[in-house]
């Protein structure tokens, strides 16, 4: 349980100032002491981080299963081949801006969170991709020789041996995706996907920093919530 204090405690920091931040206006008039409204409340806070939670969720499901699934199927003999075109393909997401992928997103796909969740698919592939690469590539080929004279299939080889002993590699690209897609996904605000990038934006747009600190605050301690959760799982039990 003490491993977990960590997250608990950024957890319950997020939650204690999302459900108290018109607790402080007080402290952020002294940042914006001339404007007559120093707290976001065009929506809720709490209704903000649900909808912030819940884009990088979809999109890190999506880039998990795709990008996991692909670095696989390219380590298998009949996948070779493609191997090269995967690792350009999951580049090419992370050498386009995000800004650039929503704004050629949403003429397709209009205003509103499915733009976001594309832009973050795509920006999230690459670290879990090389990852997944890595971790399986970098495993002892006498294992897996050792594996197939205890008769396992192929299949078997994958899920009980290959993907335990790359799961440490391929965490730590897991994580790297979904801690930098919280940040990311604040630019979703500017196509009309509501979450905490909105305090932000509306800030920016009417020059109250108050605003753009509040939303900063709150991506800001859920980023360091799921980073150090993801810290903890990557750990040893003993650890």
């Amino acid at each position: 349980m003490r491993r977990w204090l960590a997250p608990l405690a950024w957890l319950s920091l997020l939650l204690l100032l999302t459900a108290g931040m018109t607790h402080l206006e007080w402290l952020f008039r002294l940042i914006e002491p001339d404007t007559r409204q120093v707290i976001y409340r065009r929506a809720g806070f709490f209704t903000l981080l649900a909808q912030h939670v819940l884009v990088v969720g979809a999109a890190s499901l999506l880039a998990v299963t795709l990008g996991v699934g692909a670095a696989v199927a390219v380590t298998r003999t009949a996948g070779r081949d493609f191997l090269p075109m995967v690792s350009q393909l999951a580049s090419i997401g992370q050498t386009f801006p995000p800004v650039a992928v929503l704004a050629l997103a949403v003429p397709a796909l209009g205003f509103g969170t499915l733009p976001i969740i594309v832009a973050l698919l795509l920006y999230g592939l690459l670290p879990i991709v090389r990852n997944t690469l890595a971790g399986i590539d970098g495993i002892d080929p006498e294992v897996r020789e050792a594996a197939r004279g205890m008769g396992m299939t192929a299949g078997q080889i994958l899920r009980q041996v290959e993907l335990p002993l790359a799961a440490p590699v391929i965490l730590a690209g897991i994580r790297t995706s979904v801690t930098i897609n919280i940040a990311t996904a604040a630019l979703g605000a500017t196509v009309g996907a509501s979450n905490l990038g909105d305090p932000i934006i509306s800030g920016i747009v009417n020059g109250n920093t108050a605003y753009i600190v509040q939303g900063a605050l709150l991506i800001g301690l859920l980023a360091l919530c799921v980073d150090s959760t993801f810290d903890r799982m990557q750990r040893r039990p003993d650890a």
